[in-house]
Parts: C-alpha cells; sequence; structure tokens
C-alpha cells in the first residue's frame, strides 16, 4: 500500500474500510468541521479548483490503491448511459392534445398520467457508474460481501492464497469479476470469527462498577451521622466491618463468575461446534450487501450476480457521497478531459485480468 496513513485526521478522506477512524472521518466530512470545505466544491473558488477537489474526495474513497494512471487506462469508462428524457415524455403533450382534439377524454387522462409518473421517476444516477469497473475487482467484492474489515485487509488475504475463484486457488488482487462467479473465502483468515477476535471480559468492569457503588453507600451513611452517641459508633464500627468482609467476599466472588462466565463461553462455542462470532466496535454502519452479491455466511463465500446499475432514485454502487450530487458530476467533469485513451499492445498485455 503506498500511503500509510489512510486515516489521517488532517485530510480526513472516507476509506473502504470498518476502522472507528474512518467513521469519525466520515462524520467529520457529513456534519462535522470538514463539512464545510467539503461544501466548497459546490460553490466556491475556481472551477479547476473544484474538479480536482471532487476527484480527490470519490477517488479516496473508490480504489484509492489503484494507481491513477492505471486507473485512469483500465478502469474509466468511456461514456455514461444516456438518461436524458425518454420518449414517452416526448409524445406525451401532442398526443394528449390529439387525443382532446378527438373527444377521448380517458385516452388523453391515461397518457397525462403516464406522464407524471415519467417525470416523478426522475433521472438515474448514472455518475457513480465511472467506479463499476472498481466495483468488480475480487478485493472489493470480498469487502462489499463483509467478509473483510477493509479492502486492504480483501487484498491480503488474496494475495496469501487464502481466496478461491471457482473452486482455485485466486492470488490476483486486480482480477475483475464476470456475472456467475463465486469467490470463497478461508474461514481461519476471516478476523471476526476467531476465538482471538472476543471482546474483553465486560463482566469484570461491571463488577468494578457495582463494588464503587457498594463503597459509596456507607460512606455517605457514617458522613451524614457524626453526632451520634459512642456506643452507636462502636456499633457502626463493627457493622462497617462487617460489611468490609462482605465485600471483599462480595468481590472475590464476582472475579471468580466473570472468568468463569468468559471460560464457559470459549468452551462452549468449542465444545458445541459453533462458530465464534465478534463484531469490531462500531462496524454497524458498513454492514449492508449490495444488490447485485449473494453471500452465503454459512461457507463463506459470495457469488457475484451481475454487474451494478442505476436506476431512477437509486444506485447500486455504494459511495459516501450523493450519487447524483455535485462532487460525481464534478469528477466526471475532470476525467473526461485528462483520460488515457491510448492502448498499445504492450500496455494490452499488462491491462488487469477481466473476466467480462
Amino acid at each position: 500500500m503506498r500511503d500509510a496513513h489512510i486515516y489521517n485526521f488532517k485530510r480526513g478522506l472516507p476509506r473502504m474500510s470498518w476502522h472507528p477512524h474512518n467513521l469519525y472521518n466520515l462524520w467529520r466530512r457529513s456534519y462535522g468541521p470538514l463539512e464545510k470545505i467539503t461544501n466548497r466544491v459546490e460553490y466556491r473558488e475556481s472551477l479547476n479548483w473544484r474538479r480536482w477537489t471532487a476527484k480527490a474526495l470519490l477517488r479516496g474513497y473508490h480504489g484509492d490503491f489503484i494507481n491513477e494512471k492505471i486507473f485512469k487506462r483500465w478502469y474509466l469508462p468511456e461514456t455514461l448511459p444516456d438518461v436524458r428524457p425518454s420518449e414517452v415524455l416526448k409524445k406525451a403533450a401532442p398526443m394528449t392534445e390529439l387525443e382532446k382534439w378527438a373527444t377521448k377524454e380517458q385516452a388523453a387522462k391515461r397518457a397525462e398520467k403516464m406522464a407524471a409518473e415519467e417525470r416523478q421517476k426522475g433521472l438515474a444516477p448514472v455518475g457513480s457508474l465511472m467506479f463499476a469497473e472498481v466495483e468488480r475487482r475480487i478485493d472489493v467484492v470480498i469487502f462489499r460481501a463483509c467478509f473483510a474489515h477493509s479492502v486492504y485487509e480483501a487484498r491480503r488475504m488474496i494475495i496469501h492464497g487464502s481466496v478461491l475463484l471457482n473452486g482455485k486457488k485466486h492470488t490476483d488482487a486486480n482480477t475483475r469479476l464476470a456475472p456467475g462467479d463465486m469467490v470463497s473465502v478461508d474461514p481461519k483468515d476471516i478476523r471476526f470469527l476467531q476465538e482471538s477476535a472476543a471482546p474483553k471480559a465486560d463482566e469484570e468492569a461491571e463488577a468494578e462498577s457495582s463494588e464503587a457503588a457498594v463503597t459509596e453507600e456507607p460512606a455517605e451513611a457514617e458522613e451524614s451521622s457524626p453526632e451520634q452517641s459512642t456506643s452507636s459508633d462502636a456499633a457502626a464500627d463493627a457493622s462497617t466491618e462487617s460489611i468490609e468482609a462482605s465485600e471483599e467476599a462480595s468481590k472475590r466472588s464476582n472475579k471468580t463468575r466473570s472468568s468463569s462466565l468468559v471460560n464457559k463461553n470459549k468452551k462452549s462455542s468449542s465444545s458445541n461446534g459453533l462458530t465464534p462470532f465478534h463484531l469490531p466496535p462500531y462496524a454497524a454502519p458498513f454492514l449492508f450487501v449490495p444488490a447485485y452479491l449473494e453471500p452465503s455466511f454459512s461457507t463463506c463465500s459470495v457469488i457475484y450476480l451481475r454487474h451494478p446499475t442505476a436506476r431512477p432514485g437509486y444506485s447500486e454502487i455504494p459511495t459516501p457521497w450523493d450519487a447524483d450530487g455535485e462532487i460525481v458530476r464534478l469528477t466526471w467533469e475532470w476525467y473526461s478531459k485528462r483520460r488515457m485513451r491510448i492502448r498499445s499492445k504492450s500496455q494490452l498485455a499488462r491491462m488487469p485480468e477481466n473476466r467480462q
């Protein structure tokens, strides 16, 4: 990996990762102090600066581990799908006028209703489809299927030989999958399926907090009664001694209980044959599977069903930015003028594997 400081707080670029620092950077870009800098892309500075900044924001998430020259040559599409108004909208106005002139009110109402439905759908957010080739990569597919904490860990799995492509060992992380390909991951290399990923004994912390609360109560009782007689003081001393003895006994019992609970959990998962499942903290916002994948967590495999697409008001490519927003549009404007279009025979020989 070329950049070691991928979660740098100063830049605050969202990445393909479950790391808590990445979630913090995503919050800073969406609602935190860096939101103003992100919004500057839409209304301030020169047009060239806005395009370059938008490109940096998008590429920080989509394939930041891919060299820029390689991305422009092999992963950037030549064009985007045409989303101009359909023929239904073009013919709607003259058709309704013709039906009204022919006194066919019901047909005119049906034509108006169809035109209104087409207008309500809006345009498909096809700008995000410029990263469709990146989503086809085998390392990105493993991350999207929630088998790895980050796309960088998915690449490590592939390079170390822990991934099977259609039942055969595969070590090329740059491969682009074809519809119907099945990717299998070795369960021993999935971190949250290991016993070592179990969190520390939370029962011990709860026991300590309860013990601290118990010790505070007799202290408050002693402060509230300073004017009692000596006989009552002696009785209180005896009661505090008994309380201290009971507290020590409860401490020992709580510690033994917490250690026994942890040992029981470990023994039960191993003895019952159940696979341990320990997600990392703050992973919930990233636990989703795109529509073009069909994962099987019982077999640790995923099937690449089809290429990602976009429909009116919905894009299947996950992105931290608006799929049809100003950042995506400015990025496409940047690449449409600076993309590499020459592919010689020597360059074609170096093209990453594309299974179509």
